[in-house]
């Protein structure tokens, strides 16, 4: 890629750092070509746009992408406010799409179904590196398309592919069956989703910031409906690890969401279960009976999965990847981010160098970067792709030269698979400008 090149930079995904990738491979004279599986930038933030990130705004703006909007008269949201998932595609996202030059090379509707080297498979070595890669595209009218492009820049991030109910990580015996009774991982529990949850009892599975901020959800819910009953259940001895830092926690967002869950425990308005490893469900004629690995059953309507998410590696098949076994991150990332030992702050800055393959100018950036591990964050993956950009068009000094400030961290999630948290109280689509960092009354 350092020699000039005609062939264009293929980035899947459209989210928010697949866009930064695509404004930094512009910066640095790159033609960039966006495939979006979704109907428009930002198609899986719209799954949970009723959600609060933890992080202001100052920390969700790639520098590339905001030096493209303020050149068309672009105003910045207050650096200091905390957006939601909705505010950060309407303000941002739809925006930043919209600019001319990243509309031309954006198809949407277009879902990357295999990358591999142009003409040649996995096993293929001669010449390997100097030939181009082909990305093939599903695209929405059901028609199928070879593209040839020069680098290949995976952002598609983890959000369609959550982690199984089951304690071994496969699916629980029955889980298939109950499919009907298990929701999405982040339902708008009050909004659009409220009518299958209001007096119903529901069990939430997982021990990070997705449970968290469900679980929450449902009791402002069951305040509204007190029919509504709530059961919390985790693999884990306790659940401190999802109370994190509370007042010591560099994101207070995160801090607060953990100190509340705790009072509500406390307060018996959250049934909570610890140590309940999921061996089996099965569908009963009112809802779903879940068994645990010590004989333990609980008899529920509806089960929300927030056990986490995790990378699709299979359109990524026929190429040569070194990840590490245990988080399915690269293998230089792999134990900088193992959440085991590290939280979202202590994550050393990392960019091109540490994420490449034997598989040249092929990068796995963002959230898909982090395999299985949930510690990601915004900021880190606009780093990420600046690095790459730069490595893409032979300036290796740019590459290697990394920066990253993040916040002091207290816990981050251990299994939430992404750096969002917080659902709103009021239903309301708020300017981000005029938002205060406020959490108390709401997860």
């Amino acid at each position: 890629m350092a020699s000039p090149t005609t062939l264009p930079v293929a980035v899947i995904g459209a989210g928010p750092v697949g866009l930064a990738a695509a404004a930094h491979v512009l910066e640095n004279g790159l033609e960039p070509l966006i495939f979006e599986a979704g109907l428009a930038a930002g198609a899986a933030i719209e799954q949970w746009r009723h959600i609060r990130l933890f992080s202001p705004w100052r920390y969700n703006l790639d520098p590339a992408a905001v030096r493209l909007l303020e050149a068309s008269g672009w105003v910045p949201p207050r650096a200091t406010a905390v957006p939601y998932g909705g505010e950060l595609i309407d303000h941002y996202l739809t925006p930043l799409a919209a600019l001319p030059a990243i509309k031309a090379r954006l198809q949407t509707g277009a879902r990357v179904t295999a990358v591999t080297r142009s003409g040649m498979d996995k096993t293929s070595t001669r010449n390997r590196e100097t030939t181009p890669f082909t990305v093939r595209v599903r695209h929405r009218d059901g028609g199928t398309r070879d593209y040839t492009v020069a680098a290949v820049i995976d952002a598609s991030g983890t959000w369609s592919t959550r982690n199984p109910l089951g304690a071994s990580g496969l699916p629980a015996p029955g889980e298939d069956a109950a499919a009907d009774r298990i929701s999405a991982p982040l339902p708008d529990v009050a909004g659009r989703d409220r009518a299958s949850f209001a007096g119903r009892r529901v069990l939430v599975v997982g021990a990070g910031h997705s449970a968290a901020n469900t679980l929450i959800s449902l009791t402002d819910l069951a305040r509204d409906d007190p029919a509504t009953r709530i059961v919390w259940a985790v693999r884990g001895a306790s659940a401190e690890k999802v109370y994190g830092g509370g007042d010591a926690d560099g994101l207070p967002a995160r801090g607060q969401l953990g100190s509340r869950l705790r009072r509500l425990v406390e307060a018996g308005r959250i049934e909570l279960h610890s140590g309940f490893g999921i061996t089996s469900l099965t569908p009963t004629d009112s809802g779903v009976s879940v068994e645990a690995v010590d004989g333990r059953t609980l008899q529920v309507d509806l089960v929300v999965p927030c056990t986490g998410f995790r990378p699709d590696l299979g359109i990524l098949r026929e190429l040569r990847l070194h990840l590490d076994p245990a988080v399915e991150a690269p293998v230089q990332l792999g134990p900088l981010i193992d959440p085991e030992f590290h939280s979202c702050g202590t994550v050393p800055p990392h960019g091109a160098r540490v994420l490449a393959h034997p598989e040249k100018d092929f990068y796995l950036v963002g959230m898909k970067s982090y395999g299985r591990a949930p510690t990601f964050l915004l900021a880190t993956g606009y780093e990420q792709v600046r690095s790459v950009a730069a490595a893409l068009a032979g300036d290796r000094e740019g590459a290697d030269t990394v920066h990253l400030e993040l916040p002091e961290t207290g816990v981050c999630s251990t299994d939430a698979g992404t750096s969002f948290e917080v659902p709103r109280p009021d239903r309301q689509q708020l300017n981000p400008i005029q938002t205060q960092p406020t959490i108390g009354a709401s997860p």
